[in-house]
């Protein structure tokens, strides 16, 4: 029998519980502390034109935190090149060719950055 069928739903002493901790969903333990993203520990910078009308973005995926953090990260690093962007899918993107700069705003940080693409 596969391990996902195995798990418990709802017990009648604690009533439903949450399928990644098995506590009472009132003392659940997942959503009160989010879970960063799983990955390498490697912040990946590229640039990228395809599907954009011409336009060059600067994308930085890769990194380590909730997408809170993320977005906060995110309107730092629009402030520090001086142009628009977005954060959404975990993926942070910038207007314009700004590698330079956010790699070097990012190894600041304590990132491990890695230009990617071409």
């Amino acid at each position: 029998m596969p391990r996902e069928r195995e798990r418990v739903v709802y017990a009648s002493g604690k009533g439903r519980t949450c399928p990644h901790c098995g506590r009472a969903l009132a003392d659940c333990a997942c959503r009160a502390s989010p879970r960063a993203p799983r990955g390498d520990g490697i912040v990946r910078l590229r640039r990228e034109v395809q599907g954009r009308r011409g336009k060059t973005v600067t994308t930085i995926s890769g990194v380590p935190l909730p997408e809170e953090r993320l977005l906060e990260l995110a309107a730092e690093l629009k402030r520090r090149c001086g142009c628009g962007g977005s954060a959404k899918d975990g993926v942070i993107e910038i207007q314009g060719d700004h590698r330079d700069v956010l790699c070097a705003e990012l190894e600041a940080r304590g990132y491990t950055v890695k230009r990617a693409g071409g």
